[in-house]
């Protein structure tokens, strides 16, 4: 499919993670805001074509051109349907129906579905029990983070709550088909503005036709705030460092970012709103950090080592 990748992060692969982890946690609490005043598609609609005029305009003044020809477009096309229509679209449907903290958790299952589709779909990214372990413990450090009570909701909508899963698993998917944009020797800006234009033209339209936005009241500026954080922040600016990540790190490590997104959320509101850390917060993100410590190998091999070397 691509060139060979290293599945084990470099500082800098981890650094860019952190950030995006860091942009991504407020894109729940924008969503969040937003459904209470606008339909999702309208909120979807506004977030990508906000976006694809800033990676476009960010593209010409760095003096850059967008690819011309059916095969890059088709790619953008269909990495705009997997990773911007369809996810988007579904967590604002199911953020309308269930809390965020549930959403959370939903979302922290891509790593799981991307290991699996990574399997099948690549050569270099093949699932190991390593990775499979880390992943789960990953998985469960969320859960534990969010509060385990928050799944006391799991038996209230259901669609909602499958509509978030299949968010989940589209992410997935073009994390993988993403590494096609470095094969074509598309770099990460003018892939990211490739796919965001096509999703704006996909979701503009759908938006005029099925919710009317010119009918609704004129939003709050609570809510065009948080448009500008979803267009800007979790979108323009995620998106540049997203295409950095799976060039180098791959779709699977990637997709780590959605276990880092709750620590992030967590941390920003410890330290800059008073939030109480709880103690469920620290083991939450204790094993976090041993599933993320299993998937990149190094410290366990390091351990391994210093275990040989003591019996030795």
């Amino acid at each position: 499919m691509s060139e060979k990748i290293d599945l084990t992060m470099t500082p800098g692969e981890w650094a860019l993670l952190i950030a995006l982890s860091a942009i991504w946690g407020g894109s729940f609490f924008f969503v969040e805001v937003a459904v209470k005043e606008l339909p999702p598609l309208s909120i979807v609609a506004a977030r990508v074509g906000g976006a694809s005029i800033l990676l476009y305009a960010a593209l010409r003044l760095t003096g850059k051109r967008l690819p011309t020809g059916w095969t890059p477009w088709l790619a953008f096309a269909m990495m705009g349907i997997l990773n911007n229509v369809i996810p988007f679209s579904l967590i604002a449907w199911g953020q309308v129906h269930i809390a965020s903290g549930l959403a959370s958790i939903l979302n922290a299952t891509a790593p799981l579905f991307t290991v699996l589709v990574a399997h099948y779909a690549t050569s270099d990214e093949r699932m190991t029990p390593a990775r499979i372990t880390g992943v789960v413990i990953g998985f469960l450090g969320v859960v534990v983070m969010i509060g385990i009570d928050v799944l006391a909701d799991v038996s209230g909508d259901l669609l909602a709550q499958l509509a978030v899963l299949v968010a989940s698993l589209g992410h997935a998917m073009s994390a993988v088909y993403a590494r096609r944009f470095k094969t074509l020797g598309i770099r990460p800006l003018n892939a990211a503005a490739g796919q965001m234009i096509s999703a704006a033209a996909i979701m503009i339209p759908l938006a005029l036709v099925f919710d009317q936005p010119w009918t609704n009241a004129m939003p709050s500026p609570g809510v065009l705030g948080s448009l500008f954080g979803l267009a800007f922040l979790s979108t323009f600016v995620a998106y540049i460092i997203y295409y950095r990540i799976v060039a180098t790190a791959g779709s699977v490590n990637l997709m780590l970012v959605t276990f880092l997104v709750p620590v992030s959320a967590i941390i920003l509101g410890t330290s800059l709103l008073g939030e109480r850390l709880a103690f469920n917060h620290v083991v939450g993100m204790a094993a976090i950090g041993l599933g993320l410590a299993v998937l990149d190998g190094r410290p366990m091999a390091m351990l391994k080592l210093r275990l040989t070397r003591n019996r030795a």
